[in-house]
């Protein structure tokens, strides 16, 4: 009886060292994602004036259209996108999200408001957004969170329809966002950002089958 009690204690806490490697784990990758994600949007892609049809593009386009700053727009859209993960894609992405969120608008706050620019030239930019921004979204979906953004909505229509990719509907809905934001930026800002859209769903796709961590 006293080896069977043993035994037992010994598996729980083996569980439970598994399951806070696991959590610390994930929140460690959630984390980092976001520091990517919030770099590169506050860095390149707002101050090229790229949009990616993302919750940053679609702040950023009505940030124009309005006398509202883009920190409280992205927030607020970011607030109704984890509203969405509650109610359809269950508590724990819900969690995840909900520290995901938080991540990413106190990156992209810094970011945005410190002295420093880290721009270089818009092709380099362009091409270290989209290496960046593929990753940290990678980071996030991976851990089982999502990065606030869109891919709260690609997600759903996942959970709904599993033979859609996550990042093929990424890519159609930043579309969507682009071409609403056409009017706003402009041909030049909608080609790169259609261009950028599919550079980055296309490298996020390929992290999401090479990853033996993903269920997506």
């Amino acid at each position: 009886m006293k080896e069977r009690i043993l035994g037992r204690i010994s598996f729980l806490q083996i569980f439970f060292t598994q399951v806070k490697f696991t959590m610390t784990k994930s929140l460690a990758k959630i984390i980092f994602g976001n520091f990517l994600l919030g770099f590169a949007y506050a860095q390149w892609m707002r101050p090229n004036g790229i949009i990616n049809g993302g919750v940053t593009s679609l702040a950023m386009i009505l940030e124009l259209l309005t006398p509202i700053s883009v920190i409280f727009l992205a927030n607020s859209i970011t607030l109704l996108l984890l509203v969405l993960a509650l109610i359809f894609l269950g508590k724990e992405r819900f969690l995840k999200s909900v520290f995901s969120g938080i991540c990413y608008n106190i990156f992209f706050a810094i970011f945005t408001l410190m002295p420093l620019n880290f721009s270089f030239h818009i092709a380099i930019d362009f091409i270290l957004a989209c290496m960046l921004i593929s990753f940290g979204y990678y980071c996030c979906l991976s851990a089982r969170s999502s990065a606030v953004g869109m891919d709260i909505i690609a997600l759903i229509i996942h959970k709904k329809n599993p033979s859609q990719p996550v990042a093929q509907n990424l890519r159609y809905i930043n579309l969507t966002v682009l071409f609403a934001g056409f009017l706003v930026y402009g041909v030049i800002s909608i080609a790169l950002g259609i261009l950028f859209s599919l550079i980055n769903t296309y490298l996020l796709q390929f992290y999401l089958k090479k990853s033996p961590e993903s269920t997506l």
